[in-house]
């Protein structure tokens, strides 16, 4: 099995880093070590599409949002809640709590480094760590997302997922026809293929 690629020295992270501007990156808060006590639930929801509110309000300033993000932790019960060393209190979010709005890619084949930004500006590399998921929506399609931390994912966006499925193949897989993915030294199935 490969080693994995550090992030620092992925390529694809790497690109996707230009577009933050040389903004300065602050590490995320080790929330799964705070043991708050529960204070109950606040007025903030995180829309399908990743627009932050506050009674009803979007949240406009980035900068807000980015910090609220960083303290978002999912409880075992699947629960959002905000945490600080002090409090815990719960949130609403109507699918998942990130968006991924770029995409990045080196290489090719099983090989290809496929990295992503989110809404708030999280990088993450398709790999073990940050898998790729697909759900069926109500309407049949599939609704595919990537695990950004510690059970938090992004949905990608519809422009995002026609890029990355653009790099979609078809492989046998334990005897059966499957399109998908390949990245990270293997191949990320997306869905059977039609008519196998």
């Amino acid at each position: 099995m490969k080693q994995p690629v550090p992030p620092e020295s992925d390529p694809a992270i790497a690109r996707l880093s230009l577009t933050l501007d040389g903004l300065p990156r602050r590490g995320i808060p080790p929330v799964e070590r705070w043991n708050p006590p529960y204070c109950g639930e606040i007025d903030v929801r995180i829309a399908a599409d990743g627009t932050w509110f506050h009674d009803g309000t979007p949240i406009r300033r980035s900068a807000m949002v980015k910090l609220f993000s960083s303290i978002l932790r999912r409880e075992p019960d699947g629960r959002m809640v905000l945490v600080t060393p002090v409090e815990s209190v719960g949130i609403v979010v109507d699918d998942a709590p990130f968006v991924a709005v770029d995409m990045a890619v080196d290489g090719d084949g099983d090989d290809r480094r496929i990295a992503f930004r989110t809404n708030v500006d999280d990088l993450v590399t398709m790999d073990a760590e940050h898998a790729l998921r697909f759900e069926e929506s109500d309407d049949g399609g599939l609704r595919p997302y990537i695990h950004v931390r510690r059970g938090l994912w992004a949905l990608l966006t519809r422009a995002v997922t026609y890029d990355l499925l653009a790099l979609g193949e078809e492989r046998l897989v334990e005897g059966r026809a499957w399109f998908g993915i390949p990245a990270a030294g293997r191949f990320h199935p997306v869905a059977h293929s039609i008519g196998a």
